[in-house]
């Protein structure tokens, strides 16, 4: 009975060590924050920057979810290696496209406005503040991955970052056909398909 009931409060304090959804994306930004800022701008620095910069998005992205979200019905006709593979390109194409702009971010004040709770599921709000009239609003959508809240989709101005993607993943498809859009991301070509998230 003793140690039944010790087993329980070691899994207790555990869960209650664990970050919270706020926490999570907060330490995540303000880990990125401090490895752009205090990383010098060039040289074997700048890769080692990179590399920690890496480390830190994976540790915060489910990208195999985002992945998957992005390409919605066509997931289910896929193999497990067509899966494989498309993730694996799906996160070079986010780490191409959003590693300079993070290195060259300005890091305004980011205010965190709140979270909610449903599940194994959460939202947390935050604004980017620019100026005194100037906010963007930022909320990032978390779920459960084992022990840990993972980002699977962020809403700028209320636009998700997901569905634009999958918008653009469809129009490939729909068009040309997977095969195409594949060929496209294994290319990283700048013209046809643009692949970035930005509104439409």
């Amino acid at each position: 009975m003793e140690r039944a009931l010790a087993a329980w409060l070691l899994l207790a304090v555990g869960a209650a060590s664990l970050p919270g959804p706020t926490e999570a994306v907060r330490g995540a930004v303000e880990q990125l924050r401090a490895v752009v800022q205090d990383s010098g701008p060039a040289g074997p620095a700048a890769e080692q920057r990179r590399q920690e910069i890496r480390r830190i998005a994976t540790r915060l992205f489910d990208f195999p979810e985002m992945a998957r979200r992005a390409l919605a019905r066509h997931w289910s006709s896929r193999t497990p290696q067509e899966r494989e593979e498309f993730v694996r390109l799906f996160t070079d194409l986010l780490e191409r496209s959003y590693l300079v702009k993070i290195e060259n971010y300005s890091w305004e004040r980011i205010v965190y406005t709140g979270e909610t709770v449903d599940g194994q599921f959460a939202t947390v709000r935050s604004r980017i503040v620019r100026g005194q009239r100037d906010e963007i609003p930022v909320d990032y959508r978390l779920h459960l991955v084992g022990s840990r809240w993972a980002v699977y989709d962020v809403l700028v101005e209320g636009v998700s970052f997901v569905s634009i993607y999958r918008a653009q993943f469809n129009r490939v498809i729909q068009t040309a056909s997977y095969e195409g859009l594949v060929e496209k991301m294994r290319a990283l070509e700048p013209s046809g398909l643009e692949l970035s998230a930005h509104k439409p």
